[in-house]
C-alpha cells in the first residue's frame, strides 16, 4: 500500500484530535502527538519527492 502525502496528513490530524480528547491522559496524549509529527515528516517527503 502506498501512502500518499494528503493521506498521511490526514492521519496526522486524525491523532491530534484525539490528542485533544486525551487532557487526562498526558502519556497517550504526548504519544499521539509524537505519532503525528511522524506523519507530518513523511507528508514533507513525500511531497519533496514529488518535486524532484
Amino acid at each position: 500500500m502506498t501512502v500518499t502525502a494528503d493521506q498521511a496528513i490526514a492521519n496526522a490530524a486524525r491523532l491530534l484530535d484525539r490528542a485533544e480528547i486525551e487532557l487526562t491522559n498526558l502519556p497517550l496524549m504526548e504519544r499521539l502527538d509524537e505519532l503525528a509529527a511522524s506523519w507530518l515528516q513523511l507528508a514533507a517527503m513525500l511531497l519533496e519527492r514529488e518535486r524532484v
